[in-house]
């Protein structure tokens, strides 16, 4: 687990600057290395001197020349830092006088403005966001319900998010995480639905993190995470707004990290990474049906290989006769033994998909498609390989690429590895013993302290029409009792199962 320490506050937190603009002006260079895109402008307004401190290449130009150089150049009479508040033109203002708070905030585009001499400064946020607008998202692809996805911009993504919950129990807290980048972290939760005890957990996990810097929602997932060794992933890492909004309004906790695209859900359990915003968006049987899919691919992506290489291996009695024929025919010409061939071709499939991931999109759909069949082709007849087995790791791969959740399909392909290398070994025995040991681990798995297997184990019957099935709304009328949420209720029960006929 990340080692987590108590971060100590700043001695220097609150001990003031200089008021003396030149004194100011050294101090502040000396803090900043030098660094050259500093901007320290001194101007006079009716004999009276006022210094602005801020990175040129930070800030938007327009708003520092109009709301702030401009209105201070035509303020008139005496003027101190409470004028200079009620003067600029700037929705964020904050009064300081401690110099590290100036130079934390500089860092993140806001300017200082001082009067010489004065008790204290104002700090006017004025950056230059530089975001990209809001996009189609590309790796949660989705044929029903909303397609925007997560900006770079904690702002805007905090705005999709309330836009979707229009709920003033929506609470909002803000973190900031980093002793030499720091960056802003927010936690969202519905106050009377997501407990308190998972809330709290988040809270102190956040809050004790010790880090130089933290780059994506995905570095902190894994440093807040319970356990670092799986494999398996233990928080939802998303870029749709919607899929946030539905964790949310089922008593989940989501976090939001200033400059990445993608939002963190938890507690996340085992079924929830195999489960897809369209499935609620179309019928419920044809929901069900898609999830029913999604195990069973997944299922036969695990043990499909495994099962070839331990029957081709130790137990040619369980293949059928007829089939028999095909597959000798088709080994007879492979010189390698049903382990090693399984493995390369492994191996083969990680490589194309690596490759066409890296290459640039157009490129990277012709590599994947022309490399396959090539390869393939010609692995087939230079005697590598059987043509049975190509379609075995076929289906494997393509069972994997059901998963919804990037992460969990990434975690799949890697555990066929030491499951075909166990069959290799000791046949049927090998994949069971590796079948059991993975049991025994996704239950030792938590996940903010909550069972990883929920609600498989701890066994909650009501839970199914959430993970494994998905019935008609008017069943889903309390909330996921495996989120522990305040408010259970959904729907009232007796005008849930209300039939409503046309003539009433």
């Amino acid at each position: 687990m990340f080692k987590r320490r108590k971060v100590e506050k700043d001695v220097d937190q609150e001990s003031p600057h200089s008021f003396n603009i030149e004194s100011f002006h050294k101090e502040l260079l000396s803090l900043v290395s030098n660094s050259e895109d500093l901007v320290f402008r001194t101007i006079t307004v009716n004999e009276q001197n006022l210094a602005i401190a801020y990175f040129e290449d930070m800030v938007n130009p327009s708003s520092m020349q109009d709301s702030i150089v401009r209105p201070l150049e035509e303020c008139t009479g005496e003027i101190d830092y409470i004028v200079i508040k009620n003067t600029i033109n700037i929705a964020k203002l904050t009064t300081t006088d401690s110099i590290t708070d100036v130079v934390n905030n500089l860092v993140n585009g806001t300017a200082y403005i001082f009067k010489e001499d004065d008790t204290h400064g104002i700090l006017a946020d004025v950056a230059d966001k530089g975001t990209r607008a809001l996009e189609k998202a590309e790796t949660e692809s989705l044929v029903f319900g909303p397609k925007i996805s997560f900006t770079e911009s904690i702002t805007k993504n905090l705005n999709l998010i309330r836009s979707n919950i229009n709920d003033p129990k929506l609470c909002v807290e803000t973190f900031m995480i980093g002793s030499r980048t720091k960056k802003k972290v927010q936690m969202i939760y519905i106050k009377d639905i997501a407990e308190e005890e998972n809330v709290n957990t988040f809270r102190q996990r956040i809050t004790e993190i010790e880090v130089d810097s933290i780059v994506d929602s995905t570095v902190l997932a894994q440093m807040i995470e319970d356990n670092s060794f799986t494999i398996f992933p233990q928080f939802i890492t998303t870029e749709l707004p919607d899929r946030c909004t539905i964790s949310l309004l089922h008593g989940k906790i989501a976090l939001l990290v200033d400059r990445s695209p993608t939002a963190i859900i938890g507690p996340s359990t085992f079924m929830n990474f195999f489960e897809s915003t369209e499935d609620i968006y179309m019928r419920w049987n044809m929901g069900t049906f898609l999830r029913l899919v999604r195990f069973v691919a997944i299922f036969f992506s695990i043990l499909l290989t495994p099962a070839y290489v331990a029957v081709l291996t130790y137990h040619y009695e369980v293949i059928p006769s007829a089939l028999l024929v095909s597959l000798g025919q088709s080994r007879s010409n492979v010189p390698f033994p049903p382990v090693f061939e399984a493995l390369l071709l492994e191996f083969i499939i990680e490589l194309l998909r690596e490759a066409g991931a890296r290459l640039p999109t157009k490129v990277g759909q012709t590599m994947g498609i022309v490399g396959g069949i090539v390869i393939g082709q010609a692995s087939v007849q230079a005697g590598f390989t059987s043509n049975i087995l190509i379609i075995i790791i076929a289906i494997s791969a393509l069972g994997s690429f059901t998963a919804p959740s990037y992460a969990m399909g990434t975690a799949v392909r890697i555990l066929r590895f030491p499951i075909i290398i166990m069959a290799g070994l000791y046949g049927g025995i090998g994949i069971m013993f590796c079948f059991c040991f993975l049991l025994i681990h996704l239950l030792k798995i938590t996940t903010l302290g909550r069972p990883y297997l929920s609600p498989l184990y701890p066994f909650r019957f009501s839970d199914l029409k959430y993970s494994i099935f998905r019935l008609p709304y008017q069943y889903l009328d309390k909330r996921p009792v495996s989120n522990h949420p305040i408010d259970q209720g959904r729907i009232p029960e007796k005008k849930a199962r209300t039939k409503k006929d046309v003539d009433e």
